[in-house]
């Protein structure tokens, strides 16, 4: 049973959890909630420019809040696995691919507007060329968000460019840029749009993905939380082959309250 087959069932239960207020639907989907969370995201891209392969790419994503020399932080590890990487223009494999981590300090907490910075860092575990790449790399992430009674807007940016690793493999200089729309309605129901715009600075090439999607958040007894959710998004500009011209996210997401 595939991720938006759950969706579809579980967007239709009647389930008996408590009704989550719309500040508690703004947690779970602010990527600044010092809460410690597990994420599974499915990016499935059925309309590739420069080949007829439909691609697909899974995450596991962890984050857990900490403090160093007194300064609040999240920090967020991400391990992708691709069933479906592009092997050749006509082929596909499948693969680990490069684990990330970064680690935001939280400037500001509270009020109208949160914000963060702090490193990157990328590991090149991937197991084949086609799936990483093959290089270490340094950078930084950055995130504002803007709490609202209606929902949320902010974005999440990111920074990252080689500093070791495989000489014969191509250097990475890329920027992405996240913006984040959340709009709540009744119900624990959210309309969203958090397209990844992503730029290749070494290369020119880019792409501009925008999502229109929706989910649900449900709160457990305890004070976690459940997301569910599906977001169709098609790339508005692009420079390149092989970005995604249509993609589906799907993502499944839990917050676990502090101890």
């Amino acid at each position: 049973m595939s991720l938006i087959t759950v969706l579809v069932v579980v967007l239709n239960l009647n389930a008996a959890w408590a009704e989550v207020t719309g500040e508690e639907m703004n947690k779970a989907n602010n990527p600044l909630t010092p809460m410690a969370a597990v994420n599974f995201h499915d990016y499935v891209q059925s309309s590739v420019f420069g080949t007829d392969e439909t691609l697909n790419t899974l995450y596991l994503r962890a984050a857990t809040p900490l403090k160093l020399w007194d300064m609040p932080q999240l920090m967020r590890v991400t391990l992708p696995y691709l069933p479906a990487a592009l092997e050749t223009p006509t082929s596909t494999t499948s693969g680990l691919g490069d684990l990330s981590i970064f680690d935001i300090f939280l400037l500001k907490s509270g009020g109208t507007v949160e914000y963060g910075v702090g490193p990157l860092l990328v590991f090149p575990t991937a197991d084949k060329d086609e799936t990483g790449a093959g290089k270490w790399q340094i950078g930084a992430a950055g995130v504002v968000m803007s709490p609202q009674s209606w929902g949320m807007v902010g974005a999440l940016i990111t920074y990252q460019h080689d500093f070791a690793g495989d000489e014969d493999r191509p250097t990475q200089n890329i920027a992405t840029v996240q913006p984040l729309v959340l709009w709540n309605l009744p119900y624990g129901i959210y309309l969203r749009s958090t397209g990844i715009w992503f730029f290749n600075w070494e290369t020119g090439d880019y792409n501009m993905p925008v999502g229109a999607g929706a989910g649900k958040v449900w709160k457990f007894d305890g004070g976690t939380t459940m997301n569910l959710f599906a977001e169709p998004q098609w790339t508005v500009a692009h420079e390149g082959l092989y970005a995604p011209n249509y993609q589906t996210f799907v993502g499944l997401n839990f917050q676990f309250p502090l101890q």
